[in-house]
């Protein structure tokens, strides 16, 4: 049985725990980063959410990212390299125990399609209240129903996802 999945309300913290672990970021990898992002719904003003703060790096290319992985364990950081076999254009790392974990850290390209459809969710539900507010439902909904299982309560989430992925991509273009 894996961990329960709990949305808790919006924490005003959560911005600046980004901004604490950015800055270390930087510091132990910086000069090998492109851009780095809040992503994730704790990146959403007064969106419930996991309290674990996501956080997208981006490289110019994938392979820079083995470099980062020595520099990364010293501050704390796990990775995981079997989560490639689901998401090959990702390298992913999470900083805590289970019970703790605050920080999930995904390494990508900067012109991957993961980078851009984080960073259309993002800022769609940043746009549209209503939208979030909906997920946020959804969310608390699935968080219930898949109290013990991440993985179903991940996929679950998969339909609105790429709906407003979709709808985020057309008016961007």
């Amino acid at each position: 049985m894996s961990e329960p999945v709990a949305i808790v309300d919006y924490d005003h913290r959560w911005p600046a725990r980004y901004e604490e672990e950015r800055a270390k970021i930087l510091k132990a990898i910086g000069d090998k980063l492109v851009l780095i992002e809040h992503i994730g719904s704790t990146a959403v003003l007064g969106l419930a959410a996991k309290p674990i703060i996501d956080i997208m790096a981006a490289v110019r290319r994938l392979a820079d990212a083995e470099a980062c992985i020595g520099p990364l364990q010293r501050i704390g950081y796990q990775y995981v390299p079997e989560y490639e076999l689901e998401l090959p254009e990702r390298r992913y790392f999470h900083k805590g125990s289970p019970e703790s974990r605050m920080h999930h850290l995904h390494i990508v390209e900067i012109t991957s399609d993961f980078w851009r459809r984080h960073l259309l969710f993002r800022d769609y539900l940043r746009a549209h209240l209503e939208v979030a507010r909906e997920y946020e439902g959804l969310k608390r909904r699935l968080a219930e129903r898949h109290r013990f299982d991440r993985q179903a309560y991940t996929e679950a989430k998969t339909e609105f996802v790429q709906a407003v992925v979709e709808r985020a991509g057309m008016m961007s273009q």
